[in-house]
């Protein structure tokens, strides 16, 4: 489900109110562009495309939607469409802003704050593999991941789940900050209603319960991912698909090496947030902020080789000591992003 087959809108069509500047990045549900507003303003615009339920082709700006899929289709429109209006009352610095969502070529649009920066994801695979070295430092991991759950506190305090959290979904402004990118709820919503889109889910990141039809979600599922994606800080790669866990699980030996390099306390957090049974995890995002926030008991590991000056200063802008540009954006994938259906 992690691949778009459809072609994008032209360069240079008008949709509401909106010009298409270019295609920004794309996945099986849906394809986002640059584009500029009335007054010339930069804007994302997420057009709702899941390519298993309709076709596209090139010039074309309506999908085909056969019979079969027609019902799910709708469905799935009305998901997102609630979704946009919902994350659209959410207003935090460390989720994506939505400024409008409409209806136009027989899907929905939602029109998001564009902001210049890349994905923590493309930070992993850009600093992972060099040995006896962090991925991301340690002081960096925690800076992060207590913005990134400010932001989750409130998307959780307006009844709402981000359903899809990893480092690929974590976009990395200018300055540094962290904010939440492409909820799942939708998605998630739509598992109900076709099993032909079962699953929808992020192997490595996705929890347990997402494996399973009608299990309880909640915060929990949320801390889950939150706990793959610090792990795949650490290590520089997801943790194993939770389904495969309960044969043989390699989390914990992964997460045992990481003590060369991570505090005992910041390697036992992330434990605590990818056990396999709901329960045993942190039952809030407060939970969780308040073990990040307390001091390591255990002694630090030996420090390791230095990491390259230009990631540490532009990490270094989480704390506000220095603030350095990036010049490039993100539309990397992960190498496993989507499971196929």
């Amino acid at each position: 489900m992690g691949t778009q087959t459809n072609a994008p809108l032209p360069e240079g069509l008008e949709v509401g109110g909106y010009r298409i500047v270019r295609k920004i990045a794309s996945g099986g549900f849906s394809i986002v562009y640059l584009a500029d507003d009335a007054d010339g303003q930069p804007v994302a615009v997420k057009e709702y495309l899941p390519s298993s339920l309709v076709k596209r082709g090139p010039g074309e700006l309506v999908p085909t939607v056969s019979s079969e899929h027609l019902t799910t289709y709708r469905n799935g429109l009305k998901c997102f469409f609630e979704e946009g209006r919902a994350l659209a009352r959410v207003l935090h610095p460390n989720v994506v802003r939505v400024l409008n969502f409409f209806r136009a070529n027989d899907t929905v649009y939602m029109v998001m704050a564009y902001e210049q920066g890349r994905s923590l994801q493309e930070l992993i695979m850009r600093y992972r593999g060099k040995p006896g070295r962090e991925v991301i430092p340690e002081r960096h991991v925690r800076k992060i991941f207590a913005q990134v759950t400010n932001g989750l506190r409130e998307v959780h305090a307006n009844r709402l789940l981000h359903l899809d959290l990893k480092p690929a979904n974590v976009y990395l402004r200018r300055d540094g900050s962290p904010m939440l990118l492409d909820f799942g709820a939708a998605r998630q919503t739509l598992t109900l209603d076709a099993p032909k889109l079962f699953p929808m889910y992020t192997p490595g990141f996705a929890a347990p319960e997402l494996y399973r039809r009608n299990q309880q979600l909640g915060p929990w599922t949320d801390i889950y991912g939150a706990g793959a994606s610090m792990y795949a800080c650490m290590i520089g790669s997801p943790p194993q698909p939770a389904d495969q866990r309960g044969t043989h699980d390699k989390v914990d030996a992964a997460l045992g090496a990481a003590v060369k390099q991570y505090s005992q306390q910041l390697v036992d957090i992330v434990h605590w947030c990818l056990k396999q049974n709901p329960l045993e995890r942190p039952q809030s995002v407060f939970a969780l902020q308040r073990a990040l926030r307390e001091p390591a008991h255990a002694e630090a590991p030996t420090p390791p080789p230095a990491q390259p000056a230009g990631l540490s200063r532009w990490l270094d802008a989480l704390g506000g000591r220095r603030r350095r540009p990036i010049r490039q954006e993100s539309t990397l994938m992960w190498p496993t992003q989507k499971a196929s259906s």
